[in-house]
């Protein structure tokens, strides 16, 4: 039974980092369409950047499934991306905040250090996109 338990909560935590992966891989598509569409350059810069952190999220949850399982993970895109810039960035804050709370779920069901860490991390950065988001909606 403990067996069985341990096996149903590491595939949770793979199906957690499969679902963070397909997450990041729509994010990383979106924030390009969503920068493409800023109102200046400042803004732009700044959704780059922050799409950059997304980019680097997807490699670490990419190389956490490799390294626990031996595959490689097949991403997808899960969403569409609004297609004006307000109600991406709208729809981009939403997520930003969505993500913060289940990537602190997983850190904390977890005992796994690297993915503790790697979730903990994206955690704080997610919560960092978001106030940027929140940002541009109320400035714009």
């Amino acid at each position: 039974m403990n067996q069985n338990t341990i096996t149903s909560v590491e595939s949770d935590i793979l199906n957690d980092i499969l679902k963070a992966i397909n997450s990041e891989y729509t994010t990383i598509s979106c924030y390009e369409l969503l920068a493409n569409q800023a109102p200046d350059s400042e803004i732009k810069d700044r959704i780059l950047e922050i799409r950059n952190d997304e980019i680097r999220h997807y490699e670490t949850f990419w190389y956490l499934y490799i390294s626990l399982t031996g595959q490689e993970p097949i991403p997808q895109i899960i969403k569409q991306c609004p297609s004006d810039f307000k109600d991406g960035v709208a729809a981009a804050f939403i997520d930003e905040q969505e993500t913060v709370d289940f990537y602190h779920d997983v850190a904390r069901k977890t005992d796994n250090q690297a993915v503790k860490n790697a979730f903990t991390q994206a955690s704080a950065d997610e919560q960092n996109h978001a106030v940027w988001f929140l940002y541009f909606l109320n400035h714009n």
